[in-house]
């Protein structure tokens, strides 16, 4: 009876997978893990929740670790614009964070808006980098 327990619930964990069942992955280190945002958004992408629940995985396991994440924009818009998308980001990862159970004690959130660029240049090629959260231990 066990055995065929067993093959049942692996027949449906194969059936969740083949359906695009979710991605999270723990990564090896949390030091410029980003995830990215659509222009002039603040909202989690499904991809990048499963990112953000992968650290929340890892600090989960490294109950030690604290962060801070650091929210970008890209070039366009002007500065005070850009700083506060940036803290709408920050913490939009965050609340990701928090939702899934870590102490928001040990995740501290700042704004670069538009004066960090990860990549340098114009266009949308470029822009798409620029436009993220960045996770760094501290």
């Amino acid at each position: 009876m066990k055995v065929k327990n067993f093959a049942l619930l692996a027949g449906v964990a194969g059936m969740l997978a083949a359906c695009g069942g979710s991605s999270v992955v723990e990564p090896a280190d949390l030091n410029d893990q980003r995830v990215f945002f659509a222009f002039n958004s603040s909202e989690v992408s499904e991809e990048a929740n499963n990112m953000l629940l992968g650290q929340s995985l890892y600090m989960k396991n490294h109950e030690d670790v604290k962060i801070q994440i650091a929210g970008n924009c890209d070039e366009r818009g002007s500065t005070e614009y850009n700083l506060a998308l940036g803290a709408r980001r920050a913490n939009a990862a965050k609340k990701v964070l928090v939702n899934d159970g870590i102490n928001a004690k040990r995740i501290s959130t700042i704004s670069y808006g538009k004066e960090r660029p990860m990549v340098k240049g114009s266009g949308e090629s470029v822009w798409k980098w620029n436009r993220n959260a960045t996770t760094t231990v501290k």
